[in-house]
């Protein structure tokens, strides 16, 4: 087994339970890490034997697209499209943050961590 991480992907996107925040928007960060067995990759030197971090960046922006009032559905479905599209992930975890939120306060980003097994 192995990891794959896929670090500070930044979009902007349309999510959150206040009218304003699917209106305005907010700029998000979404960090992947995969585990899957990388043993065959290791050794052919090829693509098709691993799994392709620019699909999971292509997989993060589409379903970042898609508005949700929780955070926690969309990083769902994220894993979700992983699990589908990335047949040797055995497990990842997703981290979804929304930079600069607003919650009346001096806040950095709230982050929401999902992690599913196959």
């Amino acid at each position: 087994m192995g990891k794959i991480s896929v670090s500070n992907i930044r979009v902007y996107a349309y999510h959150g339970c206040l009218r304003e925040e699917s209106i305005n928007g907010s700029d998000y960060r979404v960090d992947i890490e995969v585990e899957a067995d990388l043993a065959k990759a290791s050794v052919s030197d090829n693509l098709k034997d691993t799994v392709n971090y620019v699909v999971i960046n292509y997989i993060v922006k589409e379903e970042m697209a898609i508005k949700s009032k929780l955070l926690e559905h969309v990083a769902k479905r994220i894993l979700d499209r992983i699990f589908k599209e990335c047949l040797t992930v055995e497990s990842g975890s997703v981290t979804v943050s929304k930079i600069n939120p607003p919650i009346n306060g001096d806040v950095e980003m709230v982050s929401i961590n999902l992690q599913l097994s196959r």
